[in-house]
């Protein structure tokens, strides 16, 4: 009789405190279930989300190989309007820059090239527009220009290619011995990392040189 006493106790009490606490329980368990669902199909979105901005950016590629300059430079803005916080829409713009040099629009690729070093999150992709904006600055006339955007950080991936547009600059600055020496460093550390960089021999060859000192 104790015992059952006691389990009758046991479960009056488990009903007290079910009266008490169920429906917080309830509404507990109902807002862990929507958080999961809320966070797996916010997941889906960006999935789907990434999914269409990089088959929008192909086609942009696409189009920027076959020479659909203006049908290009409208799908940039696309990609920036519907997927501007992805790596897609930051290459959209440093295409767009590119197409800008094509159409001999040096000023309009140098202010898209400066917005994507001023908005975008991304060191390496920031560093690629510095180095494309440097080149412009040189062929523009303005070297002294590319030697500041060049002084500021860049990825050590991209060290060579920053060595040898340096020396670019220094060299249309008639400053051929500092011009000398960043073209060897540009193939110093292009060997080190096991890069290819192109022309950079040529260059040190038109100056007289007919092999970097490594």
């Amino acid at each position: 009789m104790a015992e059952l006493r006691t389990e009758e106790e046991q479960l009056e009490a488990i009903k007290r405190w079910w009266k008490e606490n169920g429906t917080s329980l309830i509404a507990g368990v109902a807002i862990a279930i929507a958080g999961v669902v809320g966070w797996n199909a916010w997941q889906n979105y960006q999935d789907n989300q990434a999914e269409a901005a990089s088959m929008r950016y192909q086609h942009l590629i696409n189009l920027a190989d076959g020479g659909n300059v203006d049908e290009a430079r409208s799908l940039v803005v696309e990609i920036t309007d519907n997927h501007g916080r992805t790596l897609y829409a930051d290459l959209a713009r440093l295409i767009d820059a590119r197409l800008a040099v094509e159409e001999g629009d040096l000023s309009e690729a140098r202010q898209v090239l400066e917005s994507v070093i001023e908005s975008s999150g991304r060191d390496y992709v920031q560093g690629l527009a510095r180095l494309r904006l440097a080149r412009l600055q040189v062929a523009d006339g303005d070297a002294d220009g590319a030697l500041e955007t060049l002084a500021r950080d860049v990825p050590a991936a991209l060290a060579a290619q920053q060595a040898d547009v340096r020396g670019d600059a220094l060299r249309a600055l008639g400053r051929d011995d500092e011009a000398r020496q960043a073209w060897q460093e540009a193939l110093a550390v292009a060997e080190q990392r096991n890069q290819p960089i192109y022309g950079v021999q040529l260059k040190l060859d038109d100056l007289g040189v007919e092999e970097a000192t490594l």
